[in-house]
């Protein structure tokens, strides 16, 4: 068992079931580090900072063992692994995010086809505003990155009335609700798509996976939904689409992130942008502090961690 210190972004002491043995240190971001980073044998990195931040103590951890994210996506951490020894374990939160992107997968797909944001600028003119909007019932959706998020999102648009589902990760495999189709056939399915959502991670296959051929394969009047990585798409080339009209976009995430106040995404009618708020919710405490709970567990009886996305000197899993 080791009592090497565990560096938390929550304060140990509002964390129930931490398991007894290590020091616990918090440490949430801020310039100075509560201890010497060079102790650290669990280390979980501080949810939503800024580029950088938790990539910091990284090159002065040499006993660290396992690195925990608390968001599903690790491309921020990434960079900084390079400065750890060999056999360090990055784990993603899978099982934290799920339920609170899919809710707000849901309300983006929801809140574009029925016009939301035109009724809310008009209710702050007082103008009653009707008009015929598209329904989600009867649409084809398009999932491309079928992990935890995609299924969930999926499981929450089994009760809209779909005329079809169709889903998409980095290699084929069959689920229970039917195939899940590889990358390689992404080309054959755009079209078909009323909805296309990406909950993808980014990666060097997935950085500007959306580019000009991409939205350009998507039907005229098609939705494209990013709650994955600003990075998955080329920014200049929805741009493109967005501005003509042909296409519209619901985005959580952009690049670049935070999107400045001058950009013309925030102007171009048909596009919905929300501040990254996919994963803070009052559902991500909880469930992020039983994963912490359970992978300190593992971690203390020198079992293999939940989650593990990679391995530094074995490259991802």
């Amino acid at each position: 068992m080791t009592t090497a210190d565990v560096w938390l972004p929550i304060p140990p002491d509002e964390i129930e079931g931490l398991p007894e043995g290590p020091r616990y240190r918090h440490w949430d971001g801020a310039d100075e580090f509560p201890a010497d980073p060079a102790d650290c044998g669990f280390y979980v990195v501080p949810y939503m900072k800024p580029p950088g931040v938790g990539i910091r103590p990284l090159p002065l951890m040499r006993s660290v063992r396992v690195v925990q994210t608390l968001s599903a996506g690790t491309d921020h951490v990434e960079p900084g692994l390079k400065d750890l020894p060999p056999g360090v374990r990055l784990c993603n939160a899978r099982g934290v995010h799920e339920a609170s992107t899919a809710e707000l997968t849901l309300a983006l797909i929801l809140a574009s086809l029925r016009g939301i944001p035109d009724f809310v600028r008009a209710q702050d003119k007082g103008e009653w505003r009707g008009g015929f909007r598209p329904a989600l019932a009867d649409k084809n959706v398009l999932i491309v990155g079928y992990g935890s998020i995609g299924a969930a999102i999926e499981d929450r648009l089994v009760p809209f009335e779909l005329a079809r589902v169709a889903r998409v990760a980095r290699s084929a495999r069959t689920t229970e609700r039917g195939p899940v189709h590889p990358l390689t056939e992404l080309p054959a399915l755009l079209p078909e798509a009323d909805v296309v959502v990406l909950s993808t991670p980014l990666t060097e296959t997935t950085r500007h996976l959306v580019d000009a051929g991409f939205l350009a394969r998507m039907k005229d009047g098609a939705l494209l939904v990013n709650v994955a990585r600003g990075g998955v798409v080329d920014t200049k080339a929805l741009l493109t689409e967005v501005e003509s009209g042909r296409v519209t976009a619901a985005l959580d995430v952009t690049d670049p992130e935070p999107l400045p106040a001058e950009h013309p995404l925030w102007r171009t009618p048909g596009v919905l942008v929300t501040p990254h708020v996919g994963g803070p919710t009052s559902a991500f405490r909880p469930r992020a502090e039983r994963l912490l709970v359970s992978q300190l567990r593992r971690h203390l009886n020198q079992e293999e961690p939940r989650n593990v996305v990679l391995v530094t000197g074995a490259g991802a899993l």
